[in-house]
């Protein structure tokens, strides 16, 4: 959601900017714009993509500093004027933000009334005209004097004509990382930006601004103290960010193929067959601290908060301790009573979730411990936490998360057996679910080998306006996934129930017209789940039913899917990857782009 680079050093800026923003497409965006200093600032933005950006820059826009950005439209539609960079009347200050300004509505009141004519609707414009009104002799006093009187989240990149050897960032809830070259530096808010010209970057922290030179940078905060943040070499392959189609097939695609690899990654080295447990060092936890949590609290957005779902009925079911998933968006405005006995886990792909990382603020600022389960190290929600688990899933690109989600359902299952065989979980109920995960790359790749099939059910599915998602218990937030992606990409109505609330409402919808994929595990309800299936066919609604081979369906007319057994505990995962696979070819069929779907972002760092 929303991108920053930004660039100083010996090469022509302009082209290196456009390059780099195009690098961030898998973000979300609207519109694109580059500023670049020289003997003037110069600045040209378009609304659309940064192909059409590319079109008009103009070829003699030369300048070794500039900054760039792809904006996520909050305040105001998607126009050339809103696009950023945004400067102020003079054309010295550009500036670019992602963000929120709170109080943007009475800065722009007060510059008004100051005689500033205001060129656009964002909230963003503000910062290039109290930066111009600052009568400090620096041009990072001037970042501080307009930070001083804004309220809200930012991370921020800043040039100025009178200070043409710099560009001045700073962090607040929106990320930002420092790039470190030959002679040159760079800027961005996505490593994915960067990763083509360098690995060795430096992460800012909340509060924290920077000064970027050719010769390096320097990092203070607002009172312009300096702070030690050091630039550290990122253990990444370039080749991994590579956006686009890779072999032909969109990036979805082959972040799905790659799911059983992500997962062989998630587990290596993390369990433990002689004591039939897991071992998760970054927990930073001994046994007896383990043993102290009586309750475990587990936060996310989308398909996070979903697969958070699934990991509190692992852990309530192996660890026997009361865990349960509430919406990272929801949870610190309500107030919430923060439990010294209650572990927190944060969930979030990117690490940088806006609403996780406040939740995370939040618990720690009222005394909670929470460990986060993330897949960028550095990011934010990671060094926020007091310990977590990386996932190791590898850079995901599509914004509907596929191998991201597998591999925080293999963190949870992990986190589980821990903390069940420090507990009450015997030592042959370990043993039969290391064995089971240790299964689950394999059973994977049986999944995805039944495409053809399931690609014959979705385009079918395709057709519909509108679906129900059907399952119970463990199979409810398979069900809450399975909607969450058909929804996102095909752009078709698809709505969540748990089976045994069909009856207390939606099966009035139920009809020839309308769907309903149920997830049918073959466990101790599946004699009820086959019940409301009847129901459902009786009523002319058509049925797909992802289940295990050997579910007796009776006389039911309905498209089947099959997926392995493993341990009941873990069906979940195999499950939830024909929900994938359902979306994604209806989503081919009706011909949309499923790596950037319509209004989303990968890494969502506004409220």
């Amino acid at each position: 959601m929303c991108g920053i680079v930004g660039y100083v050093g010996g090469q022509n800026a302009a082209p290196l900017l456009v390059e780099a923003l195009g690098r961030l497409e898998h973000r979300g965006y609207d519109s694109a714009g580059v500023a670049v200093v020289g003997s003037r600032t110069r600045v040209t933005k378009r609304a659309g993509r940064v192909r059409d950006l590319a079109e008009v820059l103009p070829k003699r826009m030369s300048g070794q500093v500039g900054i760039g950005h792809t904006r996520w439209a909050t305040h105001g539609p998607a126009t050339d004027l809103n696009a950023h960079p945004h400067t102020d009347a003079s054309g010295a200050v550009a500036v670019v933000h992602n963000g929120i300004v709170d109080n943007a509505a009475a800065l722009r009141a007060r510059l008004t009334d100051q005689g500033v004519v205001l060129a656009s609707d964002t909230d963003s414009e503000v910062f290039a005209h109290l930066v111009a009104r600052s009568t400090a002799d620096s041009l990072e006093g001037k970042v501080v004097d307009a930070l001083d009187a804004v309220e809200g989240t930012y991370g921020l990149a800043v040039v100025h004509a009178d200070f043409p050897d710099r560009v001045v960032v700073a962090r607040n809830g929106s990320p930002l990382l420092v790039g470190v070259g030959d002679k040159e530096m760079f800027v961005a808010s996505d490593l994915a930006a960067l990763v083509r010209h360098t690995t060795t970057v430096a992460h800012l922290a909340d509060g924290e601004l920077a000064t970027v030179t050719a010769s390096g940078f320097t990092t203070f905060r607002r009172d312009l103290t300096r702070t030690q943040t050091e630039a550290r070499e990122v253990d990444v392959d370039p080749s991994a960010y590579e956006h686009g189609l890779v072999d032909g097939r969109p990036r979805m695609y082959t972040e799905m193929l790659e799911q059983p690899a992500s997962v062989e990654r998630a587990l290596r080295g993390r369990l433990d067959e002689r004591f039939a447990t897991a071992h998760l060092g970054g927990l930073e936890m001994d046994a007896r601290e383990l043993r102290a949590v009586r309750r475990v609290k587990i936060l996310g957005c989308g398909s996070a908060y979903y697969v958070g779902q699934m990991g509190a009925s692992l852990i309530e079911e192996l660890a026997r301790v009361p865990a349960d998933a509430e919406p990272a968006s929801e949870f610190r405005y309500r107030s919430p009573v923060i439990e010294p006995d209650t572990l927190y886990v944060a969930v979030s792909q990117s690490g940088e979730t806006i609403d996780t990382l406040l939740a995370v603020e939040e618990i720690r600022r009222k005394g909670g411990r929470v460990i986060g389960l993330v897949n960028v190290v550095g990011s934010a929600i990671a060094r926020a936490c007091d310990g977590g688990i990386y996932l190791h899933a590898g850079p995901e690109i599509a914004v509907a998360s596929t191998k991201a989600l597998t591999t925080m359902f293999v963190g949870f299952a992990l986190l589980a057996l821990q903390l069940g065989r420090v507990r009450d979980l015997s030592v042959a109920d370990g043993r039969r679910l290391v064995a089971g995960l240790q299964n689950l790359p394999a059973q994977i790749e049986q999944v995805l080998s039944t495409e053809d099939r399931i690609a014959q059910v979705a385009t079918a599915l395709a057709e519909a306006e509108s679906l129900f998602f059907v399952g119970r218990v463990r199979g409810f937030p398979v069900a809450r996934e399975g909607a969450q992606k058909f929804k996102e990409i095909s752009y078709r109505h698809a709505e969540a129930y748990q089976m045994s609330e069909l009856k207390h409402g939606p099966l009035a919808l139920i009809s020839p017209e309308v769907p309903t994929v149920a997830v049918v595990p073959d466990d101790e309800l599946t004699d009820r789940n086959v019940a409301a299936l009847h129901e459902i066919a009786a009523r002319g609604g058509p049925l797909v039913v992802v289940t295990h081979a050997g579910v007796d369906l009776g006389e039911l007319q309905a498209e089947r899917i099959d997926v392995p057994r493993n341990e009941r505990e873990l069906d979940p995962l195999l499950l939830t990857v024909p929900m994938q696979l359902l979306a994604f070819h209806a989503a081919l069929a009706l011909g949309h782009d499923v790596d950037k779907p319509r209004n989303l972002a990968k890494s969502v760092t506004v409220e």
